[in-house]
């Protein structure tokens, strides 16, 4: 008997990652990727998108029109696609990350190049949804987790399912209201750089150059205060965010993926130790915060995971 698989497509503005997948979350075949190019008109863009697709169906000896092979038979079609977007319609709205693709109607142009059943969702929360299933939250059944990039994503997962809100927007709290601006001013990459800034020019004539994020963990690590002293800074923040997400869901775990991540060593230590003053006195003790394992892949497999759990 053929084994099933579900292939899943990370789409963003910078590139299009698809994988397969069985139903156990094991990757079947080295993922495709190729650049989005995002500024080509949205007729090369779903090249783009279909042509990864096929290349993955290739690599498990299948083709478009013969999606059954003698060892896989291949079940659906997940995708994770940066927003904001119409999940319930699979509509690309106006965003930024994908300029000539507004309104663009995405899942119903791939159900008409393949014939398979399509399922599309948010990429940070098909991320979150892969990691919740089979990386760091496997097993439980209540999740929050945040990707921590250019700026911040949260998802929810409750009982393996992401919970998208009426509007298709629970857990964006990218825009709430925080000190002089938004939490995303603070908890994100530009943040960090921000904080990093106002540290550096803090009594100088001369002003210091920006930074990314990227440089300023590479600065941490060779030690330089400034750098240190922003990542403590910004994990007085995130301990925030953490809090108001932990205080209104009572998760069994929060998950931290994108890559800001990556500099957890450097703010860990503040953020829990912040977090814990902010939380009710049980989640206080009890709920844990932890990186996201899958690395890059987590999107495509939280992607091909829509078509695991709704086929």
């Amino acid at each position: 008997m053929s084994e099933k698989i579900y292939i899943g497509v990370d789409f963003g503005g910078t590139k299009i990652l698809t994988g397969a997948m069985n139903d156990k979350g094991e990757m079947v075949c080295e993922p495709v990727k190729v650049s989005t190019n995002a500024n080509d008109d949205s007729g090369k863009i779903f090249k783009r998108v279909t042509d990864s697709i096929e290349g993955v169906l290739k690599k498990i000896d299948s083709s478009r029109l013969a999606v059954n092979s003698e060892k896989y038979k291949v079940e659906g079609i997940g995708l994770g696609v940066t927003g904001p977007i119409d999940i319930k319609n699979g509509v690309i709205l106006e965003c930024p990350q994908l300029p000539t693709m507004h309104f663009y109607p995405l899942k119903k142009m791939v159900e008409g190049f393949f014939p398979l059943p399509v399922y599309m969702n948010n990429d940070a929360n098909c991320l979150i949804y892969g990691e919740a299933l089979f990386g760091s939250g496997k097993g439980m059944n209540s999740i929050v987790g945040f990707t921590l990039g250019t700026g911040i994503g949260c998802a929810i997962v409750m009982d393996k399912k992401i919970l998208n809100g009426s509007t298709d927007s629970a857990a964006e709290i990218w825009p709430s209201p925080y000190l002089d601006g938004t939490i995303e001013d603070y908890v994100s990459g530009s943040g960090v750089s921000k904080i990093y800034k106002v540290i550096c020019n803090a009594g100088k004539a001369q002003q210091t150059a920006d930074k990314t994020a990227l440089e300023i963990s590479q600065l941490a690590e060779k030690g330089d205060p400034d750098a240190l002293k922003t990542w403590e800074e910004f994990g007085t923040h995130l301990a925030v965010a953490l809090s108001w997400s932990v205080n209104l869901i009572d998760p069994d775990i929060v998950i931290l993926g994108g890559s800001i991540s990556n500099a957890y060593k450097f703010f860990s230590s503040r953020m829990e130790k912040e977090l814990r003053k902010h939380l009710c006195p049980t989640p206080a003790e009890r709920t844990k915060v932890v990186c996201a394992n899958l690395g890059a892949n987590a999107g495509f497999i939280g992607a091909a995971s829509l078509a695991l759990n709704n086929v």
